[in-house]
């Protein structure tokens, strides 16, 4: 059963986020089990609400349909911390990561409100409820991560919620275009309003120069959570630490890319090719081993914290 449940998440994982694959592939073998398997059922619950396959094929918002599907994945968590036999999957995948890493059944949960977000299309005024979104959907699943891989002190898991914060704000740079085709709008209402856009018009092209300036003021907002997230490789065994060295430097890329090209951002879909992975493999080795001979950096306190 559980070669046929690591074989289920290998294909999640390899479909449905190739940077995170990429980078995943240089933890030691129990860590990445641990890791693919969550991420499956992360990638399973976004895909359910979705109504996508691994990622692809978003449908557009259907509150009524998605906020049932969204219950029963509230059930089936809740139902899996009771001790109950788990149906699909991704939720066996889950309810191994549990048992060998003692996952708090809070985090999942967390990780469920942020899908409740797009169920019920909520409106982001202000940049701080973006990045309440943001924890919500990345920041959290960057805590659960920094526990498999046997993290427990409070500041390096902030560090650790820092990095999710850091690739949802990325995605959110690289999908404004696509995401607003699905009716979902994750930039400030505020910042919008600073440039004449109306939410509802995000997709058009003739927006696109605005889009651009959104876009590099996301990928910036970006830059001192990855920042963050640098100063807690120290805590992390050495594999670790090179494995999300590397996931850091493959998302950032991404945001490079996107401020690089400017309107023409969303022409086509953004990534990182085969030799900038290579690059990237490399220097984040370099920086895990760097990070064992420096002293972290306190966490800047104005910095969006995760609650506690």
């Amino acid at each position: 059963m559980t070669d046929a449940l690591l074989d289920h998440a290998e294909r999640s994982i390899a479909v449905g986020s190739k940077s995170f694959a990429a980078a995943s592939r240089l933890f030691d073998a129990d860590t990445r089990r641990s890791a693919v398997m969550l991420y499956a059922w992360c990638r399973h619950c976004d895909d359910v609400i979705d109504g996508q396959q691994l990622g692809f094929g978003q449908q557009p918002s259907d509150t009524p349909a998605s906020r049932a599907r969204l219950e029963q994945l509230l059930a089936a968590t809740q139902a899996l911390y009771a001790g109950a036999a788990p149906s699909e999957p991704a939720f066996a995948a889950l309810g191994q990561v549990v048992a060998q890493h003692g996952i708090p059944q809070r985090y999942p949960l967390e990780h469920l409100a942020g899908f409740r977000m797009d169920v019920e299309q909520r409106r982001y005024q202000r940049f701080e409820d973006t990045l309440e979104y943001c924890y919500h959907v990345a920041g959290v699943v960057g805590v659960m991560m920094a526990m498999l891989m046997g993290v427990r002190d409070e500041q390096v898991l902030d560090h650790a919620c820092d990095l999710g914060m850091a690739f949802q704000l990325t995605n959110i740079a690289r999908d404004i275009v696509e995401d607003a085709g699905a009716g979902r709008v994750y930039l400030p209402e505020q910042w919008l309003a600073e440039l004449g856009v109306a939410p509802d018009q995000l997709a058009a092209p003739r927006y696109r120069a605005a889009i651009a300036q959104l876009a590099q003021r996301l990928v910036m907002a970006a830059e001192p959570y990855y920042a963050s997230a640098a100063q807690g490789l120290a805590a992390l065994p050495l594999r670790s630490a090179w494995a999300i060295a590397t996931a850091r430097g493959v998302y950032r890329q991404i945001g490079v890319k996107v401020q690089a090209r400017g309107a023409h951002a969303w022409d086509r879909r953004v990534s990182t090719s085969r030799l900038d992975k290579l690059r990237l493999v490399g220097l984040g080795g370099l920086q895990a081993l760097g990070s064992r001979a420096i002293t972290p950096q306190p966490r800047p306190s104005d910095l969006w914290t995760r609650p506690r």
